[in-house]
């Protein structure tokens, strides 16, 4: 009776079960994502940028960020004075010819920050410049029923 059935038990394995592999792996990429988030947001400046209808994303090269509290970031870099700023934007400077800048100042900066700061982009030979908002949503107006 017993002749020539083996119902597998004294041979080798030969296929691999990925369900639990993939199901790890799945989980693993959900946990990362949800906590890079929230690791990349504690450690950048906060800012409360100013709220414009027109607003559209940038495309960014040079990125820099004016604080309320003093702080500027360059390129996601701290820098402590004019200097700093300069050294970076004219590194890449030198590396695109055509640089766009965007400034994102915090609305309660003082105008006199920001002007100082572009001057030292055009000195820098930077023309390219635009300030980061945050769309505002407009709401529509309702239509008068006469």
């Amino acid at each position: 009776m017993a002749s020539g059935q083996n119902n597998g038990l004294n041979g080798a394995i030969t296929t691999i079960n990925v369900t639990p592999l993939v199901d790890i792996t799945l989980v693993l990429l959900i946990i990362f994502m949800v906590t890079a988030k929230l690791i990349v947001s504690h450690s950048a400046l906060q800012v409360d940028l100013p709220k414009a209808a027109s607003g559209d994303e940038v495309q960014e090269i040079l990125s820099i960020v004016l604080a309320a509290g003093g702080e500027t970031e360059v390129n996601g870099q701290r820098v402590i004075d004019d200097n700093g700023i300069s050294g970076i934007v004219r590194a890449v400077r030198a590396k695109h010819k055509d640089v766009r800048a965007v400034i994102k100042a915090d609305g309660t900066v003082h105008h006199s920050r920001v002007m100082h700061l572009l001057d030292m982009l055009k000195q820098a030979g930077v023309n390219r410049i635009g300030f980061g908002v945050v769309p505002e949503l407009v709401e529509p107006k309702p239509a008068s029923g006469h």
